[in-house]
C-alpha cells in the first residue's frame, strides 16, 4: 500500500494543475474533473448543474470559481443564518465558499481552507475582485485546520474528505472546530462495492476522487468517534449518471455513488 505522503503529494500536484488551467476542466488530466469525449461539450456550468447546483446559485458566484470539481451539492442540506460562520474543508477556488457568503451576509463570516498553493491563491483573487470581505481562505489541511476551537457554526465540504488518507483525524478536527449545537454537511463519494486491489494503488485514481472513498458503514463509525449525532447519510444514485463518465473503462459506477452526509455536534 502506498504512504500516506505519497496520495497527498499526488492530489496537491493535481489540484495544482487543475487551479493554474483555464476555466475549464476538461483542460485538465484530472480522472473525475471530467472524460475528454463526453465533457467537452459541457460548461462548467452544465456540469455544475448535473451535481445540483441552480441557476439562481451559479448566478451568485465570481464564474471562475467553478471548475467542475464538485460531486454533489452541499447547501442543499446546510441551512445558513444570517451572521453565522461558515468553514469549507477544501476549499478549491472558493465556490461553495461565496455561495455560503451570500447566505450568511456581510455580518457572518465564511472560511475556506486548502493545501494546494494555487487555489488558495486563485480564491483570495476571486474574493477580492468580487469585494467579498467577509470570506478569507487559509492555506492548510484539512487534518489539521489553522482554525481556533468552536469556531463554526457550519461546516461544510464538496468531494474533498474521500481525497484524505487520514479521514478519523479530519472528522476529529471538524468536532473540534465546531460550536456546541453545529452542523456537518458534506458532498462526497462513499463505496457501495469493494474496489479492485490495483484501484488502490493508482495514484490518478486516488487524487481522482475514486480509490479514497470509504462505505457508508465507515462514514457514519468514524463521524461517531469523533462524536458527531444525528449522522444522516443519503445516497445519490442519479449520481452514477456522471460518475460513470468520470472514467468509462473503469466502470467506477459500480463501485461508488455520491452522498450528502449531515451530522451535528
Amino acid at each position: 500500500m502506498k504512504k500516506s505522503h505519497e496520495f497527498r503529494t499526488a492530489v496537491r500536484l493535481n489540484y495544482a494543475k487543475v487551479a493554474t488551467q483555464n476555466n475549464d476542466c476538461c483542460t485538465t488530466n484530472t480522472v473525475s474533473c471530467c472524460d475528454p469525449e463526453e465533457n467537452l461539450q459541457q460548461s462548467p456550468e452544465e456540469l455544475a448543474q448535473k451535481m445540483g447546483y441552480s441557476i439562481e446559485e451559479l448566478n451568485q458566484i465570481p464564474k471562475e470559481a467553478n471548475m467542475g470539481l464538485s460531486c454533489g451539492n452541499p447547501h442543499a442540506i446546510a441551512q445558513f443564518k444570517e451572521g453565522e460562520t461558515v468553514v469549507d474543508l477544501g476549499s478549491g477556488g472558493g465556490f461553495d465558499c461565496f455561495l455560503a457568503a451570500k447566505k450568511v451576509g456581510e455580518t457572518g463570516h465564511v472560511i475556506g481552507v486548502d493545501m494546494t498553493h494555487e487555489m488558495i491563491a486563485k480564491a483570495r483573487a476571486q474574493a477580492q475582485k468580487a469585494n467579498l470581505s467577509h470570506v478569507e481562505f487559509r492555506l492548510g489541511e484539512i487534518e489539521h485546520l489553522p482554525i481556533a476551537n468552536e469556531t463554526a457554526d457550519h461546516i461544510i465540504s464538496n468531494c474533498v474528505i474521500n481525497l484524505s488518507p487520514e479521514k478519523e483525524q479530519v472528522f476529529k478536527e471538524a468536532y473540534r472546530v465546531l460550536k456546541p449545537g453545529g452542523y456537518l454537511a458534506i458532498s462526497d463519494v462513499i463505496l457501495t462495492a469493494e474496489l479492485p486491489e490495483s484501484y488502490h494503488e493508482d495514484l490518478q485514481l486516488y487524487s481522482g476522487c475514486i480509490s479514497g472513498a470509504i462505505s457508508i458503514e465507515t462514514y457514519e463509525e468514524l463521524l461517531r468517534n469523533a462524536g458527531f449525532k444525528d449522522i444522516q447519510i443519503e445516497p445519490k444514485d442519479e449520481s452514477k449518471e456522471f460518475i460513470r463518465d468520470w472514467e468509462p473503462n473503469y466502470d467506477l459506477e459500480n463501485y461508488i455513488v455520491s452522498a450528502l452526509i449531515q451530522a451535528r455536534k
